[in-house]
């Protein structure tokens, strides 16, 4: 296998998969988002209820936020390796060619953290929105005692 195969295959695969993961980090957060806006609270008996159901999927965005920073990372390394390989095997210092394939290795790092940075933003925004609607759950349940009780 060639060294410009190998490089391709490494910026395909992982910039692939970073693209996958923005993909279903977005899929996720308006799907969320949809679900809080159609959300009824008085529908639920329980806190535990409501709580599981408000938190469907935030793992998933949290884990690729977390996770999209180290990919790209794998991504630059892996292309980093490829370009000393392609080095050994030329037997030549083509400064050029060496400071383009940096360059290029380090888009992989680039696009991890352009996954990961809204990835932990929609979490903690959707978080917030869960940890609103148990709020107001509470205060309704309080409520409703309070009136039960006069």
């Amino acid at each position: 296998m060639d060294s410009e195969l190998t490089g391709r295959v490494v910026d395909i695969g992982v910039l692939g998969a970073l693209g996958f993961m923005s993909v279903v980090v977005l899929f996720f957060w308006i799907e969320r988002l949809l679900f809080f806006r159609g959300l009824k609270i008085d529908q639920y008996a329980t806190r535990e209820a409501l709580e599981l159901d408000s938190t469907t999927h935030l793992s998933i965005i949290s884990s690729i936020g977390a996770n999209a920073p180290y990919v790209g990372l794998l991504g630059t390394v892996l292309a980093v390796i490829v370009t000393f390989y392609t080095m050994g095997q030329s037997g030549s210092m083509d400064v050029k060619m060496i400071m383009t394939s940096l360059a290029l290795a380090l888009k992989a790092t680039a696009m991890g953290l352009f996954v990961a940075i809204p990835a932990i933003f929609f979490y903690n925004h959707l978080s917030r929105k869960c940890d609103v609607v148990l709020t107001k759950w509470d205060i309704a349940q309080k409520q409703s005692h309070a009136t039960k009780t006069i």
